[in-house]
């Protein structure tokens, strides 16, 4: 809009200078406002914020510029010294449709208003503006005859084919693909020769048997009988649809999926750089195998407790390093899943990206799975320091594990902590809120066996809960330097921070504020402005141990 108050030979000047900045954009760039800005105009702007365009949207958006701008302006044919054709002057040249230029232009190819000899202003390329997207395009250049328009005798050949082979077909796409090959042109170009066709002469169909349209449940069924192992052929027949239907059914349906699924992930500044696929993956995701990261299964509902207590002294437990490594994989290949499902949100639901999010999201839960096999010593650990005559050590088990399956999820391994202390702390600070009391183990083949258990991972375990105690007077010792003396009160006594790690003494806000000479409302607003500073000092970890 600053630029229509310019003069028209300034105006003219500018379309020149975004044409020559539009081939300099790399798409995937990102480029300050005030460079776009000095590249047409020749000024720095001041004042303004530097906000940053990537280059795809930016090269966009000059193309949109180039356009309206050149609408403004009385940019005359005569004199240019190169020639200028009217986008269907062009499409007559190259023997193609207007709509594929329309096509070629979102694509890069340059086009704006001319004031050509008759007084008219038309919407046209420029002849350098064309070998420059031709010589970026090379494959344009080269398979120009899938795309140039039909001869009257090649859409005779075209229907006479399809009169031929229809009669045994089973699908319309099938006679398509076999005229495409036969006859050199695109599957599009094929299919809208053969419509018109039926169009024009409703009596003569080429092919008899009408297909129905699905019905709504249709592609329901068919991705649903997809997903338990029915072939695509059988899916073919059933629904009486070709391959790429029944294809392009799945593939909606798996992205519809795949968006309305909430990818979360501890993120990384690593997880940016350029080979960090190699780097973190040990090789680049295109090169992996789905199901490539193994995983052990482990039933922890159904058969003898005996013997799966017995299993669990032949898991390796992990170490600090392997621990970080996994759960780097784990939170990467969600990074990669969650990129994916972006384009997916911009209507880019291609095959490539719907394979994958599910190649990232199966991995993922691979390696969840392993850190969670790995982990079974600690929940039978807290289980068994828990147990009583009405709840039984299985389901204990089973408990514990759903909460260590949640803070795999929610361990933030940039932290420096270990898993273990994190984990510890979320499953013992859930049995303690809902088991009321311990009691001893009874039976004496399972109590002999946890025993054994906790004999092989006492030294582990002492670490644990040693690290535990520790974290917790880390905790303790943040509330005090960044809380001011009531703060500190209404925080370490409403969340138990002054007993025991087990079993905490808590208070209601009420009884601090009888304690405190304060209201209950008055006591809530000190715990929220505490919690608030809290969040900005405290790890993820520490403060979901102090809210949880």
């Amino acid at each position: 809009m600053q630029l229509r108050f310019t003069s028209v030979a300034k105006r003219k000047q500018f379309l020149n200078h975004t044409e020559n900045l539009i081939y300099i954009v790399e798409p995937q760039k990102e480029y300050p406002f005030d460079f776009i800005c000095f590249k047409i105009t020749g000024y720095h702007p001041k004042g303004l914020p530097q906000e940053l365009i990537k280059g795809e949207e930016l090269a966009a958006d000059l193309r949109i510029f180039l356009w309206k701008l050149s609408g403004q302006v009385e940019d005359e044919v005569e004199g240019k010294g190169e020639n200028i054709y009217p986008v269907d002057k062009l499409a007559d040249l190259l023997k193609v449709s207007v709509r594929t230029i329309s096509r070629w232009r979102e694509n890069g190819l340059l086009a704006r208003k001319y004031t050509f000899n008759d007084g008219t202003r038309r919407l046209a390329v420029s002849q350098s503006s064309l070998d420059k997207y031709l010589q970026k395009n090379p494959a344009l250049a080269g398979n120009r005859r899938s795309v140039e328009r039909l001869t009257p005798q090649e859409k005779k050949t075209i229907i006479s084919e399809a009169r031929k082979l229809a009669p045994k077909a089973k699908h319309r796409q099938g006679v398509i693909d076999k005229i495409t090959k036969k006859v050199g042109r695109s599957r599009e170009a094929v299919r809208k020769i053969l419509s018109e066709y039926e169009d024009e002469h409703p009596k003569r169909k080429l092919f008899k048997s009408h297909i129905k349209p699905l019905e709504a449940g249709d592609s329901a069924e068919i991705f649903r009988l997809h997903k338990q192992g029915v072939p695509i052929e059988d899916l073919m027949e059933n629904f009486n649809r070709s391959k790429s239907y029944i294809y392009r059914v799945i593939r909606r349906k798996k992205a519809k999926s795949l968006l309305n699924r909430e990818i979360e992930y501890i993120h990384s500044d690593e997880f940016e750089k350029p080979d960090a696929e190699t780097e973190i993956l040990n090789m680049p995701l295109s090169r992996m195998k789905t199901g490539e990261i193994k995983e052990r299964k482990i039933d922890l509902q159904g058969g003898s407790i005996t013997k799966y207590l017995q299993s669990l002294k032949n898991i390796t437990r992990l170490t600090r390093q392997k621990e970080t490594e996994l759960f780097r994989k784990y939170n990467f290949l969600k990074y990669l899943a969650a990129s994916s499902q972006e384009q997916l949100h911009k209507n880019k639901s291609s095959a490539k990206n719907i394979r994958t999010i599910e190649k990232c999201l199966t991995q993922a839960e691979a390696i969840k799975n392993n850190i969670i096999e790995l982990n079974q010593h600690l929940v039978v650990s807290i289980a068994s320091k828990h147990k009583t005559h009405k709840v039984p050590l299985q389901d204990l088990i089973s408990e514990g594990n759903f909460l260590l399956m949640r803070a795999v999820e929610g361990f933030d391994y940039t932290r420096g902590f270990r898993f273990t202390t994190y984990a510890s702390w979320v499953i013992a600070k859930n049995f303690a809120r809902t088991i009321p009391a311990k009691t001893k183990l009874s039976g004496k083949t399972t109590a002999g066996l946890l025993e054994d258990v906790q004999r092989d991972f006492r030294l582990e375990e002492a670490i644990d809960f040693g690290a535990i105690e520790r974290a917790r007077h880390s905790l303790v010792q943040v509330i005090k330097e960044e809380l001011d003396e009531r703060e500190q009160y209404v925080i370490l006594h409403h969340y138990g921070l002054t007993g025991s790690a087990i079993i905490k003494k808590t208070k209601t806000l009420q009884q601090i504020g009888n304690e405190l000479e304060l209201t209950g409302e008055r006591v809530r607003q000190i715990e929220l402005q505490a919690l608030q500073k809290l969040k900005q000092s405290l790890s993820i970890e520490e403060f979901e141990l102090l809210t949880e």
